[in-house]
């Protein structure tokens, strides 16, 4: 028992690290000249966090929401639109932030998507790839409006073109945008550091129960 305690604590001990250490990277680069994606594919980790800058056209074809997005206690959905960078066939998708969920959340909200060409700016972000997702997979060649994560290796593995590595997250003063607040990397990060040492008591508790129980046999 004490030796998964321990490692539970390890874990949320992890876990606050990644955070701390994200919010430390996201500051040191969020002062940096922004970089200019193009027709190349960029290093995804060398771009982390980095301001970027793009120009081009939003695609609304393979366009697509991540549902279960929580914003001020009200469920909706954030927006992916991939843009086709000018003078190129590389695309990036861009996060352009939060939309309410309708009232029947079966229903798919309408999302207003500029045709002319757009000029945008915000933070490279390098997105999870562990997920759990409910359900089985979609019909052979069928595009799905909504998904549960943010999967880039799923969309540019599905798409007809190179798409860069990166998430653009759409800057608040951007145009083309939804609900932008977007939360800090560290966001509550001291709780994981609170329930590791939670972790830690119990593991102490159960060596020192152990011990009386053990001092107490005849």
């Amino acid at each position: 028992m004490a030796t998964g305690c321990i490692q539970l604590g390890n874990w949320q001990h992890a876990k606050f690290d990644r955070k701390q250490a994200a919010q430390k990277l996201l500051d040191a680069r969020g002062v940096d000249a922004p970089i200019t994606l193009g027709s190349s594919p960029v290093d995804a980790e060398a771009l982390r966090s980095h301001p970027v800058v793009v120009r081009g056209r939003f695609e609304t074809e393979r366009q697509f929401l991540v549902d279960n997005r929580v914003y001020r206690e009200q469920a909706g959905y954030h927006v992916l639109t991939p843009l086709r960078i000018e003078g190129s066939s590389m695309r990036v998708l861009v996060n352009r932030g939060w939309i309410p969920a309708l009232a029947r959340h079966a229903d798919i909200p309408q999302v207003a998507t500029p045709t002319a060409p757009v000029a945008l700016h915000g933070i490279a972000v390098v997105p999870g790839s562990r997920f759990f997702t409910l359900g089985g997979a979609p019909a052979s060649g069928a595009w799905q409006p909504v998904w549960q994560n943010l999967e880039l290796a799923r969309f540019a593995g599905s798409a007809p073109y190179p798409v860069q590595p990166v998430i653009l997250q759409l800057a608040a003063d951007a145009p083309a945008g939804f609900v932008r607040d977007w939360p800090r990397p560290d966001e509550r990060f001291e709780r994981h550091l609170s329930y590791a040492w939670q972790w830690y008591g119990f593991a102490a508790s159960a060596v020192l129960i152990w011990f009386a129980l053990a001092w107490r046999r005849p």
